[in-house]
């Protein structure tokens, strides 16, 4: 999850691909301030042919936070898809967009180079939010940890699988179990209790 201008917006960092891929509704959302952002966007597509034409190379499902709190396909683009995407948008928004796209992208890339910048703008977004600096070390312990074990600069908390086989670690219980354990270790919580928790905030 990304915020700009305070606004949310569901995002999903792709490994393979590395880059970002962004839900559609939710920029389309601020972007236009629309009640049914469904509608607006069927319409668009109708006022804009090639838009329409290419919505499939734009657009692709991607597994995000639906509405209702459970993980679904929804649609979501690239940064270049997402440029498409509002060049068909009459906003005065439009262009702060882009320069906050341009951004997320590139701290992306910094945070490959130097994961500690990672470390750092995860701690200035949780003092945002609230919580204490107690908290906060605990859980930036428990991503270097988990850090340690993956042997690269993972942060949030979905470890890549293909990091731990690097480690005979195979996926099923005992994956489950460490994954759990390192949750545990800064929340108090499992994984799941702990997803439940967030999605309620959301």
């Amino acid at each position: 999850m990304k915020l700009f201008q305070e606004r949310k917006v569901r995002t999903h960092w792709d490994e393979e691909q590395e880059k970002w891929f962004f839900s559609v509704q939710d920029v389309v959302q601020i972007l236009t301030d629309s009640k049914d952002v469904r509608q607006y966007i069927k319409r668009m597509r109708s006022r804009d042919s090639d838009l329409n034409f290419n919505w499939g190379t734009n657009c692709t499902p991607v597994k995000m936070i639906a509405t209702d709190g459970k993980m679904r396909k929804i649609q979501a683009s690239d940064t270049e898809g997402l440029f498409r995407v509002i060049q068909s948008i009459p906003s005065p928004k439009a262009e702060p967009f882009k320069r906050w796209l341009a951004k997320v992208g590139s701290e992306r890339i910094d945070e490959i180079d130097d994961p500690e910048l990672a470390f750092d703008r995860a701690m200035e977004t949780y003092l945002e939010k609230g919580y204490s600096k107690e908290w906060i070390n605990q859980r930036l312990k428990s991503i270097e940890a988990r850090k340690e074990l993956t042997d690269s600069p993972c942060w949030m908390f979905t470890i890549p699988q293909g990091k731990w086989d690097n480690r005979g670690v195979k996926k099923g219980l005992e994956y489950d179990i460490l994954t759990n354990e390192i949750t545990k270790a800064w929340a108090g919580l499992s994984v799941g209790e702990y997803k439940s928790l967030n999605y309620k905030k959301i």
